[in-house]
């Protein structure tokens, strides 16, 4: 707006009609005169009514850095956004909240340009754009941190860092760049270190050391803090509060409300592909902005005051474990008892050999060195996945596609893969595809997975609700052992409740549940006795009622705790039973 140029349009009118008052000769009378005044000073209120309106609405356009209007997109049998409105100013750091399948991947991967809206406009700084691609994006100033990283374990960081610039950058110069900027935001990286020898706190710091090279004004952040300590948590967000301040805007999804509530100023809140509002973060709950999510109020979960413990189902003693991969991690000394009616955590931070324990115990891993292992008392040492899932043994693996499900193969079959024997799906060696339909359809509706039906894809679905699916899967066949690694990542607040009540029900009817979890709040809700593993070692476990967050942290760190009560795995049984009851918990 350039107010001197209005003034100036102001100035030529009086003075065309001061040269008609002049150029009649004076022959205007005096009420002529003072018409053509009013008409001049009406010309100057109305020009500068539009002066302010100009000025008001380019105020309110320079507000905002990003804006979405009537965002839509489908995909077959799926609306997953419908016309989605969203708003973000520069500086803001603005939380992007729903249920599983609610339309938030789909609509930050339009923002990034992996996707193309159907209908709609996206507004960056003022002006209508088509995002054409994520480079595209990066060259608007639009950066991405995803929640799984896409590294080379057997590069440096700055080599790592390189292959995801948009120009060609000396390797020497990058690195110094790395160091200014790490230090900058406190994100301490060492450029000439390997990738696998980093924690997973350090290798998310790449992403996002990659991200600020690159000078973005909005910057995306999804599900961020899923594999990282508490510790590596508070340190994150002093990083994003500091980058906030400077003026960059972020966007941050996340299923952890109580993160939101720390972080965010505002939340945008979708449904079923629907905006349901956007609100300001301090005046609501984190009840509240879970009920918007789901639609309905959520139950805080309660854990039992007491259970009935029966005999040992899962045992192992002294294992030893070498890696496979040159950068896998060995399991050394690994003691622990899982006993029926209980549900034992072990935390730690991804990467500390948490994928080796699952491989070994569930038998996809023989390499072993020395130790043995039992189910239901019989040496199941050597005993293949199959044959131990015969025994009543279940596994879920953090990986859902390619390892939990078959991506391509469709639900049915997916279900059919691991549940052919103990639900009976195979009839005179003919698959019986009614009962394995039925079967899936039940998983389908008792664990409120979102998908068209039966017949869809694995592939098709969100990770949520592929979770979901993997979970309803082996929890229905009502297994006597069930280990199950991160159990709720990547699941909103509704299906997580779900998938830890369904945990202690199968708990309560006698199954031993072992669940590795990175999230710490999880295990310090649904597990009885807690333990970490870190490097491949395994701690002691301890009761949950006598641990915190700190503790764990500290277990996760490899340090052992001094507490004067502890559940050792590999300790006296008649000792255990003891503790055990002085904690609430009854020995069967």
């Amino acid at each position: 707006m350039n107010l001197n140029s209005n003034s100036a349009d102001c100035s030529l009118v009086f003075v065309f009609l001061l040269a008609r008052f002049v150029g009649s000769g004076l022959n205007l009378s005096f009420s002529q005169f003072f018409i053509h005044l009013l008409d001049f000073l009406k010309i100057i209120f109305f020009n500068e009514i539009a002066i302010l309106a100009s000025f008001e609405n380019k105020m309110q356009e320079s507000s905002y850095l990003l804006e979405l209007k009537n965002i839509s997109k489908s995909f077959p049998g799926v609306l997953a956004n419908d016309s989605i409105d969203l708003k973000i100013s520069s500086g803001e750091i603005h939380a992007l909240l729903g249920e599983n399948g609610a339309g938030k991947s789909t609509l930050v991967k339009m923002i990034y340009g992996i996707l193309k809206p159907d209908s709609g406009e996206i507004w960056f700084e003022n002006k209508a754009t088509s995002i054409k691609s994520p480079a595209h994006a990066r060259e608007l100033g639009v950066a991405m941190v995803f929640q799984h990283f896409s590294l080379f374990d057997s590069l440096t960081v700055v080599e790592n860092i390189s292959l995801g610039m948009n120009h060609q950058s000396n390797l020497k110069q990058l690195a110094k760049q790395i160091t200014e900027l790490s230090n900058r935001y406190g994100l301490p990286l060492d450029p000439d270190r390997h990738v696998y020898t980093l924690s997973v706190g350090e290798r998310q710091r790449i992403e996002i050391i990659r991200c600020l090279l690159q000078e973005p004004k909005l910057l995306i952040m999804d599900e961020p803090t899923s594999v990282l300590t508490p510790q590596e948590v508070e340190k994150l967000f002093v990083t994003l509060k500091r980058l906030a301040n400077e003026g960059l805007a972020i966007l941050y999804i996340s299923h952890k409300l109580d993160e939101i509530k720390s972080l965010c100023h505002d939340a945008t809140i979708l449904r079923l592909g629907k905006k349901v509002a956007t609100v300001s973060v301090d005046t609501e709950s984190t009840g509240s902005l879970a009920a918007m999510m789901m639609g309905e109020e959520l139950q805080a979960f309660k854990h039992p005051d007491a259970i009935e413990l029966g005999k040992i189902r899962l045992k192992v003693k002294n294992l030893n474990v070498k890696a496979n991969d040159p950068l896998g991690i060995s399991l050394k000394g690994i003691n622990l008892n899982v006993r029926a009616g209980e549900v034992v955590g072990i935390a730690g931070v991804a990467g500390n050999g948490q994928d080796e324990l699952l491989t070994v115990l569930n038998g996809e891993n023989l390499n072993y060195q020395a130790g043995t292992i039992q189910i239901e008392a019989q040496t199941a040492t050597k005993l293949n996945p199959n044959q131990r899932r015969l025994l009543g043994m279940a596994s879920v693996p953090e990986k859902r596609l390619g390892h939990g499900a078959m991506p391509e193969m469709d639900l049915t079959d997916n279900a059919f893969l691991t549940a052919y024997e103990r639900m009976s799906l195979i009839k005179r060696f003919l698959i019986s595809y009614k009962k394995t339909r039925n079967f899936t359809q039940n998983i389908i509706k008792e664990y409120s997975v979102k998908t068209p039906n039966e017949d869809a894809p694995a592939e098709s679905l969100s990770g949520g609700n592929l979770q979901k699916f993997i979970i309803g899967r082996e929890l229905s066949q009502e297994p006597t052992i069930l280990m199950v690694s991160q159990p709720t990542w990547g699941v909103d607040t509704g299906a997580a409740q779900t998938i830890r009540e369904a945990l202690r029900e199968l708990a309560s009817k006698g199954t031993a549940v072992l669940v590795i979890s990175q999230d710490l709040d999880e295990l310090m809700e649904i597990s009885d006795r807690i333990g970490a593993i870190c490097g491949g070692v395994l701690s002691r476990f301890y009761p949950t009622s006598e641990m915190n967050i700190e503790k764990v942290g500290l277990l996760m760190a490899g340090v052992e705790l001094d507490l004067n009560l502890n559940l050792n795995s590999d300790q006296d049984q008649d000792q255990d039973k003891t503790k055990l009851q002085g904690n609430n918990i009854n020995a069967a």
